[in-house]
């Protein structure tokens, strides 16, 4: 406590929790968000223009870059857990003691883009189960779910941290983690270890237990057909390429 106190840390985090987020944030809250849909058949707001049709390609090359990349990317899960905290700050105000309302409106704030996709391929006839984020979370969705249950949980008073506070800590987990795995284009979550001991403890299934599948399958066995977003993403960005050239 005593650190905490020298480094002035509620001080810091009351400053972080009033910064607004207009323009630099949500500009790249959004390209961010509308750079993901290059790959995809859907169209978007007003910065699709430049992603998709700017003179030879130049935006979209300068956005993806990857030092770039990496600093809209921190700047967009700054704004996500904004997004968390005001959905379940409003939720609070009209319903006190709707824990579980109050952690479904922070949780689709904080992950709507990814959620609302699941209506989407529905809409055009497209159902993907191993691309559905409810049933197969990617770690933006899952990360959502559980910041939305620390807020609430701060919001309820049973958690006693400062709302500032868990602000600038959650946002420099999000930010730190999101960075890192984009760095390194992973596709694993933070949350595998946590999540492997607690369906260990929980329903006694075994440590590391896809690790262990994997190691012991055979050799000629084919990979999974499963593939995440990006990955079916990518895919269909360089046939497209091949058919372009």
């Amino acid at each position: 406590m005593e650190v905490l106190a020298a480094l002035n840390l509620g001080d810091i985090a009351q400053v972080f929790s009033k910064m607004g987020m207009f323009p630099v944030f949500d500009v790249a809250y959004y390209i961010v968000s509308i750079l993901y849909l290059k790959y995809e058949p859907v169209l978007h707001h007003v910065l699709r223009y430049l992603v998709f049709y700017c003179p030879l390609n130049l935006f979209y090359k300068c956005v993806a870059f990857l030092p770039v990349k990496l600093v809209l990317v921190a700047l967009k899960e700054v704004v996500r857990t904004r997004k968390i905290a005001a959905g379940v700050h409003h939720a609070h105000h009209a319903y006190h003691h709707g824990l579980f309302i109050m952690v479904i409106v922070g949780y689709v704030k904080g992950s709507g883009v990814a959620l609302i996709s699941n209506f989407e391929q529905l809409l055009r006839g497209v159902w993907r189960p191993d691309t559905n984020e409810i049933l197969n979370m990617s770690f933006p969705t899952k990360a959502s779910l559980y910041g939305a249950i620390l807020f609430t949980l701060q919001e309820s008073h049973w958690l006693p941290v400062p709302k500032s506070t868990l602000i600038l800590i959650f946002t420099l987990f999000m930010v730190t983690s999101k960075v890192v795995m984009t760095a390194r284009h992973s596709h694993g979550s933070p949350f595998a270890l946590i999540e492997s001991w607690v369906c260990h403890l929980l329903f006694g299934s075994p440590l590391g237990g896809s690790e262990e599948d994997h190691h012991h399958a055979p050799a000629a066995a084919p990979s999974s057909p499963l593939k995440t977003k990006e990955e079916l993403s990518e895919g269909a960005r360089k046939r497209k390429a091949k058919k372009a050239e």
